[in-house]
């Protein structure tokens, strides 16, 4: 008898379940799977949407996939993120006034540590 609750719990449970993230075809599903990798969680520090349980994180995920559902573009739900919660929530951020630095630093020090590294050696 144990058995037979634990199979009808088991069955319930399965029954009730439903997909938290509808598509219609894989590819939006594979469109969601990117973008939820590539824009930051709004409340931890340096986590993705994909590895963060966090209540706002579930509701940004649930806003993006409503968004897919509505034939949005990518870069039309990286706008809307970016424009709610700052340019900080994209990890890859445009270029633009605010973020040249940040994409253009590194060319800077290499060709800098390449220059130091040349007239020393002389």
């Amino acid at each position: 008898m144990r058995y037979l609750y634990t199979f009808i719990l088991f069955l319930s449970l399965n029954i009730s379940s439903d997909n938290l993230y509808y598509f219609e075809d894989e590819y939006d599903e594979n469109r969601f799977n990117n973008l939820i990798k590539d824009i930051r969680c709004p409340k931890c520090t340096s986590g993705s949407l994909s590895s963060s349980n966090a209540p706002i994180s579930e509701d940004l995920k649930i806003k993006i996939a409503q968004m897919i559902n509505e034939n949005k573009t990518d870069q039309e739900i990286k706008d809307y993120v970016s424009s709610r919660f700052g340019q900080d929530s994209l990890y890859e951020p445009e270029l633009n006034n605010t973020t040249y630095i940040l994409w253009y630093s590194p060319f800077v020090f290499l060709l800098l540590a390449f220059l130091i590294f040349f007239f020393r050696k002389k």
